[in-house]
């Protein structure tokens, strides 16, 4: 069974990337190709199913923040920033 693709959209908070529904390690791939594929780096908000606990060593590793925000029950959301 072929997964689901992420969505994304820029909204006036910044890029957004729907990674609800990816098995792993889909999530992770998406929001770091996302992440190094940016040229101008803008805040993304991450929407996902769970903490995404493998991320957060990732990110520090690229120059990236993670900060959980406001979310409807049964979602994660995330808010990265670039801390270079």
């Amino acid at each position: 069974m072929a997964s689901r693709e992420c969505k994304r959209w820029t909204d006036e908070d910044g890029l957004h990337i729907d990674v609800r529904g990816l098995p792993p390690p889909e999530p992770l791939v998406a929001i770091l190709a996302l992440l190094r594929g940016m040229q101008d780096p803008i805040p993304v908000i991450v929407h996902h199913d769970r903490d995404p606990v493998m991320l957060y060593p990732e990110l520090a590793d690229i120059g990236w923040g993670a900060v959980r925000i406001a979310s409807p029950p049964g979602e994660v959301r995330l808010r990265l920033s670039c801390e270079t």
